[in-house]
């Protein structure tokens, strides 16, 4: 980059004032594309989930949809679905905190494209506050989606505390 600045200096310099002008603007544009070309994308999201308190237990498995986004670089994540769906093929840090405050088994799955690749669980027989966090570093190909399931007869707890989370970030483009 610093030859690139180098030889717009020097090449302006050997010609006529209004030739300079015509190739200076010619060359700007060139290293205008040459940075909107080589920029990195943005993706980071931060979520919570509601303030409605326990969700569950259901018949069936929900895909949770963490409606309150406090931060969504890049628009990846979309609350009306709860996906979180890869702009570009990278390796993607991932991270989720579950809250429970009942006597029943709190607990989430993470899926990618409808495929379960994690589960977590716990009891919480003792009907006091539970929390469990878990992270994940994915590799992922453009329009792959992640969500989270809460699965049936299980429940997880929000409240306007922001207890029950979930977040990630592009780590690195490959």
């Amino acid at each position: 980059l610093n030859i690139l600045w180098l030889y717009l200096l020097t090449h302006t310099h050997t010609h006529t004032h209004t030739h300079t002008h015509t190739l200076t603007n010619t060359h700007t544009k060139h290293i205008s594309d040459f940075f909107v070309s080589s920029e990195k994308p943005k993706v980071a999201f931060y979520t919570a989930l509601t303030d409605a308190g326990t969700l569950g237990p259901y018949n069936t498995d929900i895909t949770l949809k963490y409606s309150k986004v406090f931060t969504n670089i890049g628009n990846a994540y979309n609350p009306s679905t709860g996906f979180f769906t890869a702009p570009v093929k990278g390796v993607y840090y991932l991270q989720f905190t579950v809250f429970g405050y009942s006597s029943r088994r709190i607990a989430v799955h993470v899926y990618k494209n409808d495929q379960r690749i994690m589960a977590n669980g716990d009891y919480n027989n003792d009907m006091v506050q539970k929390f469990f966090t878990n992270s994940l570093v994915l590799e992922l190909t453009a329009g792959d989606e992640i969500y989270l399931v809460l699965p049936r007869s299980d429940c997880i707890h929000d409240t306007i505390g922001n207890q029950s989370t979930f977040s990630g970030s592009l780590l690195f483009t490959l």
